[in-house]
């Protein structure tokens, strides 16, 4: 299953240490898709601002979100799934991503792009950092969390699904995958 007759994008969203990216690029392999990673799209100032512990600003995410919007569009237009992992804090941030898919109507939640939100309590999630830093792994350093947490906004209305970031990588994936692409595939069928 490497493609959909109109493409769907998955972002798999939450603060930094959630495993966005472990599962996302886990999901990829098992859709046979691309995987994004929303960090690798960050221009250098960005990187340098939290290497520094500066939180971003509106001005330093918004072109940022617009870049990670046309990578979606491009795989939604050629009818590819596609996988990103991307923060995605705010619901305005969303609306941006929301916006890869052409036939989007602003005001609405309905889209061919899909939130998926790792959530997990801030202790968890600054210990996977501390690791992670430990590790050389990361540019964000665990300071820089709870400015992430404090931006986190959601809302039931926009649909998006909610996955315990504190099961395995491999429960989550399978969560996704019947969740999202079973009830895609089951749509698809009840459209032809």
């Amino acid at each position: 299953m490497d493609c959909s007759p109109e493409g769907i994008a998955v972002v798999i969203m939450g603060v930094s240490g959630a495993g966005k990216s472990t599962v996302g690029e886990m999901l990829a392999k098992v859709m046979n898709c691309s995987f994004l990673d929303a960090d690798d799209y960050h221009p250098l100032s960005n990187k340098e601002k939290m290497r520094k512990g500066i939180p971003l600003s509106d001005e330093d995410r918004i072109p940022w979100l617009e870049t990670l919007r046309d990578a979606l569009r491009e795989s939604l237009v050629n009818g590819k799934i596609v996988i990103l992992g991307c923060s995605a804090l705010q619901k305005r941030y969303r609306n941006i991503l929301r916006s890869a898919d052409p036939n989007y109507e602003p005001g609405s939640y309905a889209s061919e792009v899909k939130f998926v939100l790792l959530d997990a309590q801030a202790e968890v999630l600054a210990a996977r950092l501390e690791n992670r830093a430990a590790e050389g792994k990361h540019f964000m350093p665990a300071k820089l969390l709870q400015s992430q947490i404090d931006l986190l906004q959601t809302d039931d209305s926009e649909g998006i699904f909610k996955v315990d970031a504190t099961l395995s990588p491999q429960n989550i994936v399978s969560t996704i995958n019947t969740r999202i692409f079973s009830s895609k595939v089951a749509q698809d069928s009840k459209n032809l």
